[in-house]
């Protein structure tokens, strides 16, 4: 007998929070050697609704079995990696069975989960934990990323030191290179190494009752300082050789990236690429261990927007000169990945809205689409005998999930296939729309296209409020599924979304990108309303009830629309900047943002000096733990907003802004209960603005906020 008062199942996911928040969310993806196994990683909330917890789950290839899951865990597991033995190695603070004096709260280690089903087991640790995995295609090598404390002569020594910190309760740090912080996390005191180790010595599974055997870990880098942060490590298929980027700093606080060599059985480092006017970065080796693939992005200035390119390395040859690769192709190449004859290199890279793969052939430069799906793919892996590629699927229609392509027809006919999905650990979510493109022409004369999700219902007879979502970056595109900033959720409200990509973003060349630099407020601003007046052209949409919205660079165009036009009915300004001239010196990476801008082009763009001619109603919304945008730059909106613009506070201290404050999130705003939060605020303030609700019409607050 059903209970009558119950209440009804949402449509979606997209129309309940706590539905949304629960859906499994799948990363990563792992091919064993001999290309039978695949291994992906799914999060899912804990029992707690509060974080979520990271599993793995084996994928069958051929797309006949269903998804299994590996490993389970409180803590989850992360860092899949397949050993050249074909055991599936990975990182988590688990508990260790065999731990000697067991941990409350034990810090990551390396886990191998034997190939024959034996159970796992931990093969190699510290006490500052372990990450970062690494491991040679053809070779029993591994290599993962751990902490070091600068005063550390050997690791008896680092975790005495770290217990010492601990106890006497001192978080202090004492800088003398620059940066300090990044994204959420301060720098220092300890610096990440790279530790090696030889698996042959941990292969056998101990006999029952005795001690598992453990990597012995060898410092490939004592000497690192703080050059090896934010490292992107790989190693040669022969495990001699590893390859990594390296931080060198330079003269005013400036930094940029070398690629380095080491030879993992000496330690010995020499320079691959030094080049002064570029970062260098995403190395990848050659099956044949002999040449090393890499992105190569130039060093901008004020006027010059970044150049990323592809670029190929014989490792053998001592003062071998680097070699571009496919030079005339106006595309910026992300993942990379060798074929496995070594004849060519698959290439991930934004285009048109979309991420598709391409094949580059190093003899001629020819570049050959691959992927014909209206998405992106991405974890690229390619089976030994190179006839299939494997990757993790996206687009706005579908979240992350492992895909098939016959690889070998795609080369041999020249024409883009469709990839396969494989089954999955969970199943796609329903969507509560319809996704369709909106094309404009801008001022200057270039094109600008956007996706437009509309909500179900959306006619002529009843057009949508329309929601302007600007992306952040601002170098990006709104080509694939977000969990962060879900369009989905506003049209299961009813709203139709609009997810332009205008001056500066990238996959539609050169100088679509070159059209925005150093001039934020022109072409992009200029490009997202030309794009905007084509959408509410539309019959379905509501020319009369709109807002605009964005996060970042998203949320400092949110502040330029307001201080710009009044054609909006409400703004969300999301983790935004707002004084260039405050933002620049405070941000983690003031170096890049130095070369973004002279000082009288930052002020030529700088939302804040229109404060006083901001009429819109406005919600701002910052974390503190944000460093890349502080939160200096929301705390002096939000004074500004109530003591200059338009809609300052009255006598009585009343005004339509709000303020969203996370004391403890970061850029993005992550943990599932404040996502439920921001959603929910967000509802409410558009509601009231937008659709013109009030009192008990509007969707309530959480209670949460007391």
């Amino acid at each position: 007998m059903t209970d009558a008062a119950a209440e009804p199942t949402p449509p979606t996911p997209f129309h309940d929070l706590d539905a949304y928040v629960a859906l499994p969310r799948m990363s990563g993806l792992a091919l064993s050697p001999d290309g039978t196994r695949l291994v992906t990683a799914v999060s899912t909330l804990d029992a707690k609704r509060t974080r979520y917890v990271t599993a793995l789950w084996e994928v069958d290839p051929e797309g006949i079995r269903p998804a299994r899951r590996l490993t389970r865990s409180a803590k989850g597991e992360s860092s899949a990696r397949f050993a050249s033995t074909g055991d599936l190695l990975f990182t988590s603070g688990r508990p260790d069975a065999d731990a000697e004096a067991p941990d409350d709260e034990p810090p990551a280690a390396l886990w191998l989960l034997p190939a024959d089903g034996a159970e796992a087991r931990v093969v190699a640790g510290r006490k500052a934990g372990v990450g970062g995995v690494v491991v040679a295609q053809d070779a029993p090598v591994v290599v993962v990323a751990s902490d070091v404390l600068p005063r550390a002569t050997d690791d008896a020594e680092d975790e005495r030191l770290i217990g010492a910190r601990k106890d006497a309760k001192v978080s202090a740090i004492l800088h003398s290179t620059y940066p300090v912080r990044y994204w959420d996390h301060d720098l220092g005191p300890a610096a990440p190494h790279l530790f090696a180790g030889d698996l042959t010595t941990v292969a056998a599974s101990p006999e029952a009752g005795a001690p598992a055997p453990r990597l012995d870990l060898r410092d490939l880098a004592p000497d690192a300082g703080a050059a090896l942060q934010h490292q992107d490590a790989v190693l040669s298929p022969d495990g001699r050789t590893l390859v990594t980027s390296w931080t060198r700093a330079g003269a005013r606080g400036a930094v940029r990236q070398q690629l380095v060599a080491v030879d993992v059985a000496t330690g010995t480092r020499r320079v691959l690429v030094d080049d002064p006017a570029a970062d260098v970065s995403s190395p990848v080796v050659s099956p044949d261990s002999r040449r090393v693939a890499y992105v190569r992005e130039t060093i901008t200035t004020p006027t010059e927007a970044p150049r990323v390119e592809l670029w190929v390395l014989d490792l053998t040859t001592a003062g071998a000169e680097p070699q571009r690769v496919a030079p005339d192709w106006d595309r910026w190449p992300h993942e990379v990945v060798w074929t496995p004859d070594g004849a060519g290199l698959l290439v991930q890279a934004d285009d048109l809205g979309r991420g598709p793969v391409f094949h580059v052939a190093l003899d001629s430069g020819a570049v050959t689409r691959v992927t014909a799906d209206d998405a992106v793919l991405n974890e690229l892996q390619v089976s030994p005998d190179g006839r299939t590629l494997y990757a993790l699927r996206t687009s706005y229609t579908q979240p992350s999930h492992p895909v098939r392509v016959d690889l070998a027809v795609a080369l041999a006919t020249g024409t883009p296939v469709e990839a396969v999905a494989l089954p999955a650990p969970a199943p796609l979510p329903e969507l509560p729309g319809t996704l369709t493109e909106v094309t404009a022409t801008a001022e200057d004369g270039a094109e600008v296209r956007a996706w437009l999700v509309l909500p179900d219902g959306a006619s002529a007879a009843s057009p949508a409020p329309l929601l302007l979502w600007i992306h952040g970056g601002p170098l990006g595109s709104w080509n694939a599924w977000s969990w962060r900033w879900n369009p989905w959720i506003m049209a299961a409200r009813g709203y139709a979304v609009l997810l332009p990509d205008p001056a500066l973003s990238t996959g539609y060349g050169q100088d679509f990108v070159q059209r925005g630099w150093g001039a934020w407020g022109s072409a992009p601003f200029t490009d997202l309303m030309a794009v905007t007046d084509a959408t509410v052209a539309r019959a379905d949409v509501d020319e009369t009830r709109t807002a605009a919205m964005g996060g970042s660079f998203g949320g400092y165009m949110a502040n330029w629309v307001a201080g710009h036009t009044d054609r909006f009915r409400a703004i969300v300004t999301h983790a935004s900047l707002w004084a260039l001239d405050q933002f620049g010196p405070t941000t983690d990476h003031s170096f890049y943002w130095e070369r973004e801008m002279t000082p009288e082009m930052a002020l030529a763009n700088s939302p804040h000096l229109s404060v006083d001619k901001i009429v819109t109603p406005m919600l701002v919304v910052h974390g503190d733990k944000d460093y890349r945008v502080p939160i200096g730059e929301g705390l002096r909106l939000w004074y500004e907003l109530l003591s200059r613009s338009a809609l300052a506070a009255d006598e009585d201290g009343r005004t339509p802004h709000r303020f969203l404050y996370f004391p403890d999130e970061n850029h993005w705003v992550l943990t599932p209960q404040h996502a439920k939060v921001w959603y929910q605020v967000v509802d409410a303030f558009l509601a009231e603005h937008v659709l013109g609700l009030s009192g008990d019409e509007l969707p309530p607050l959480p209670e949460v906020l007391g």
